[in-house]
């Protein structure tokens, strides 16, 4: 396992049990082994956006638990 994977790793086992499902979900997607996640249309857009981000390396400082946290966050607080 390299350094970046071990880090984020430990970050994943600070989140509670359901972010940690969730973080193992996106991951075993990732890595082709389970069913690609569904993503609910009105998501799509900050889905797409976010994929572009990633694209460019235009990625987020700041610590791993936080940034998902507050991703999550903006997500169940939206109109």
């Amino acid at each position: 396992m390299t350094d970046l994977l071990d880090k984020a790793v430990a970050a994943v086992r600070r989140m509670s049990a359901a972010e940690q499902d969730t973080i193992a979900q996106a991951m075993l997607s990732l890595a082709q082994i389970a069913e690609p996640l569904d993503v609910e249309p009105e998501h799509r857009a900050a889905v797409t956006a976010g994929l572009e981000q990633a694209d460019r390396g235009a990625f987020v400082e700041g610590e791993a638990n936080e940034i998902i946290a507050a991703a999550f966050a903006r997500v169940r607080d939206a109109p």
